[in-house]
């Protein structure tokens, strides 16, 4: 065996891999077409951000649900990203996806509430934030 068979097969797992992210990104985009489109999640990333930083500290919600906006803010900080931010359209998207993922996640452990009790934002933003969080227009009106 040579020196650099393993390290093909590796590079070569590493590769299979990125690229079924990458399908399972796209999958999650064509299920999803109603999520945000990227101008808008640009314009709520302040607001967004202050919104995850006030749930990574509330008490009341459980430790699991706590971690969650802690993880989005290390992805989103982190320069390794499903797609480098270079790449044309995708390379923000994935972040998109990313924080839509962990904010449904949220909203499935800790209820719509805590999202409605920690918005800094506009009601417009809010609204936004709910569809990418995957809240229904029936518990928005609930409110």
């Amino acid at each position: 065996m040579q020196w650099w068979e393993p390290v093909l097969v590796v590079a070569g797992g590493l590769a299979l891999l990125y690229a079924l992210m990458l399908l399972a990104l796209w999958g999650y985009a064509r299920r999803h077409p109603d999520t945000v489109r990227m101008r808008d999640a640009l314009r709520l990333l302040p607001d967004l951000l202050r919104l995850l930083r006030r749930l990574a500290a509330d008490p009341e919600l459980p430790f699991r649900t706590r971690l969650l906006p802690l993880l989005l803010l290390a992805y989103l900080a982190s320069p390794i990203d499903l797609v480098p931010d270079f790449v044309p359209v995708l390379g923000y998207a994935d972040d998109v996806l990313v924080a839509a993922w962990l904010l449904r996640a949220m909203v499935r452990s800790a209820g719509p509430d805590p999202l409605r009790r920690h918005w800094p934002g506009t009601e417009a933003g809010l609204d936004a934030v709910e569809r990418l969080a995957g809240v229904s227009g029936y518990q928005r009106r609930r409110r």
